[in-house]
């Protein structure tokens, strides 16, 4: 079973896109974190396939946390934030990111398209 974490601080926008991806993805367990002392803990317990990472996090911030990540595993990481700059965008492929989606912008067909492709394998082209 393919493993998701949403690690995100606003708990409506977390639930939303678990029922949205649970919906389109039935076999896939997804959980959920609210800062990134929880998502460790959940991530060096589950090792999860493919991460959703929120920049602003309580605590450690999404960009640092991706970083600490990937230095341990290798999960695809989408930083899916609000916001949307050229230096947001190049310091999460600094960090590590494979990908990069502003939460304003994405549509319910892009994040299905893109979880549909991390899960399905190896990206040839990570786009940030």
């Amino acid at each position: 079973m393919c493993k998701i974490l949403i690690v995100d601080d606003n708990a409506s926008f977390r639930r939303s896109l678990k029922a949205f991806l649970s919906d389109q993805f039935a076999h896939l367990g997804i959980a959920e974190a609210e800062n990134g002392a929880t998502a460790m803990r959940k991530i060096n317990r589950a090792r999860p396939d493919l991460i959703f990472m929120d920049i602003k996090l309580p605590g450690e911030n999404g960009l640092a946390l991706t970083r600490k990540i990937k230095q341990i595993y290798s999960p695809a990481i989408v930083i899916l934030t609000s916001y949307d700059a050229v230096e947001y965008r190049e310091a999460a492929s600094a960090c590590g990111a494979d990908y990069f989606m502003a939460k304003d912008a994405a549509s319910g067909a892009e994040v299905f398209a893109l979880t549909q492709s991390l899960l399905s394998g190896p990206s040839s082209s990570p786009q940030t």
